[in-house]
C-alpha cells in the first residue's frame, strides 16, 4: 500500500501538521484519485499477470512509498518495465487507460 513518505531525519511539528493538512484537504479532492482506485485488481489482472499494482512495482525492484517516488522514476525505466510486464507500450499509456477507465465506472 502506499503510504506517506518515509523520513531520514526528525520532522519538526510545523512540517507534520503541514502534511497532515494537506492529506486531509486531498481527502476530499475530487480530482485526486488513488492508486488503487485507478490500478485496481480487475484492471491489473486484464493487462498484465499481476494482481495489484504494488506487486507490478516489487517486480521491478521499484521501492514505492508515496506518488511522489512514482514520479521519481526515471519515465525510460518504468517505461520498459510496462512493456515487458503489461500489455501497454509506455507508461503514460498505462496511466492513461487507468484514467479512461475509471472516468467511464464513475459515468455508470
Amino acid at each position: 500500500m502506499i503510504g506517506l513518505k518515509k523520513r531520514n531525519k526528525p520532522i519538526s511539528f510545523d512540517e507534520l501538521l503541514n502534511e497532515l493538512q494537506g492529506a486531509k484537504s486531498n481527502e476530499g479532492d475530487q480530482n485526486h484519485v488513488s492508486i488503487e482506485k485507478l490500478f485496481h485488481e480487475t484492471f491489473m489482472s486484464r493487462h498484465s499477470s499481476f494482481k495489484s499494482f504494488n506487486e507490478f512495482l516489487r517486480k521491478g525492484n521499484f521501492d514505492v512509498d508515496t506518488l511522489e517516488d512514482i514520479d521519481n522514476i526515471p519515465e525510460e525505466l518504468l517505461d520498459r518495465h510496462v512493456n515487458r510486464e503489461t500489455d501497454f507500450g509506455s507508461w503514460k499509456s498505462m496511466l492513461g487507460r487507468a484514467n479512461e477507465d475509471y472516468e467511464a465506472d464513475q459515468r455508470v
